[in-house]
């Protein structure tokens, strides 16, 4: 039998969180409700989870500042945010924070559940994948880990940064064009989607300013190229 799915939900109105916890609950997955952005860090520092839900509009700490500290705890740990408004700065400052989706309010809770089974599907395949690690002048990148090193550098990448980031690496030199890489990663081409692909690369872009071998382009109208230094093989006599 598989293990239960344990979720991290924090939502500060009592009546919707109640209600979420239950539904979830009853499609099978343990859930812990915080009433509180205060609240929910105490309680996600003590426990491990799978996935987290969190209100974007909090007392005490809001769901942005939330996820921040998270993130510097735990990169991976997929994260959707609750807007109560669809707002392009709330929902860009959440994937800036290191969001995996946000889902606009009122919604449908079948829809809250498919979005968290499309994540979970999405991690549990990406950790399957055997590991593969990148090397190009000075950089090395392990896509199991995680793990950026340029020269004596090393920096640990959020999840959507590490996808992102092996995408282009397997098309390096080569067009990755960005419906493929919004559909691989994010699973659908919408315009919030394209921004925050943009925010990532912008990331990106600034870690790999180490290696000035190395750089990430705009091909107009048809996505990026990763331009990394090509070693020729010496011919033979």
């Amino acid at each position: 039998m598989e293990e239960k799915l344990t979720l991290f939900l924090c939502e500060d109105d009592e009546n919707l969180g109640m209600l979420l916890r239950e539904y979830l609950q009853a499609k099978g997955f343990e859930t812990d409700l915080f009433p509180n952005g205060e609240a929910g860090f105490n309680g996600f520092v003590k426990s491990k989870y799978d996935l987290c839900i969190v209100d974007v509009m909090m007392p005490k700490k809001d769901g942005i500042s939330l996820v921040r500290d998270i993130r510097t705890i735990n990169t991976e740990i997929p994260v959707i945010f609750l807007t109560a408004k669809n707002m392009k700065e709330d929902v860009l400052e959440g994937f800036k924070a290191g969001a995996d989706d946000y889902i606009t309010k009122p919604f449908s809770m079948e829809e809250l559940v498919l979005r968290i089974e499309a994540i979970i599907r999405r991690v549990k395949g990406k950790k399957t994948k055997e590991q593969q690690v990148y090397k190009f002048g000075t950089m090395t990148f392990d896509t199991q880990k995680q793990i950026l090193s340029i020269n004596d550098t090393q920096t640990k990448l959020t999840t959507k940064e590490s996808e992102l980031l092996a995408l282009l690496c397997s098309h390096a030199n080569d067009i990755l064009e960005r419906n493929h890489a919004l559909k691989q990663i994010w699973e659908e081409d919408t315009y919030f989607n394209a921004r925050s692909m943009d925010v990532y690369i912008t990331k990106l872009r600034k870690l790999l300013k180490a290696e000035p071998d190395i750089e990430i382009i705009n091909i107009h109208g048809k996505g990026y190229k990763l331009i990394v230094p090509v070693t020729e093989e010496p011919e033979e006599e």
